[in-house]
C-alpha cells in the first residue's frame, strides 16, 4: 500500500490516555488484538459504522511508515484493506490531531 497517514478516531478519554503515556486501544481494539486505524478515504464510513451520535470525538492522524512491520493491511468492511496496527500507540507516532468537525458537505476535515 502507498498510503502515507492513517487515522485514528478517539474519544476525549481516550485521548487523553494517549497524551498521558501510550494507548493500547478501545474495548474492541482491545478485543481484536490491534489498533484499528482508517485511510483517509475509509473515515467517514469508520465514523458512521462505529462512532454515530458520539460527541467530542479527535481525530489523530498517524504516519504508516514509522509503525514498521507493526502496521499490517487486513481485510475488513467488504473486504477492503484497512490498516491494523499491532502495539501500543504514543504521542510521538501522532503527526497532528484535532477535534472532529466537518465541511459543508458533511465529510471529516482532517487534521493538519
Amino acid at each position: 500500500m502507498t498510503q502515507q497517514l492513517a487515522y485514528k478516531i478517539l474519544t476525549q478519554a481516550q485521548f487523553l490516555s494517549l497524551r498521558a503515556g501510550s494507548f493500547t486501544g478501545a474495548p474492541v481494539d482491545i478485543t481484536d488484538g490491534y489498533i484499528h486505524l482508517s485511510t483517509a478515504e475509509q473515515l467517514d464510513g469508520t465514523l458512521a459504522r462505529h462512532f454515530g451520535g458520539q460527541d467530542e470525538l479527535i481525530i489523530a492522524a498517524i504516519p504508516l511508515k514509522p509503525l514498521g512491520d507493526a502496521l499490517r493491511w487486513e481485510p475488513s468492511r467488504g473486504g477492503a484493506l484497512f490498516p491494523h496496527f499491532y502495539g501500543r500507540l504514543t504521542m510521538n507516532m501522532v503527526s497532528a490531531h484535532a477535534a472532529l468537525r466537518r465541511d459543508a458537505t458533511g465529510r471529516a476535515i482532517l487534521p493538519g
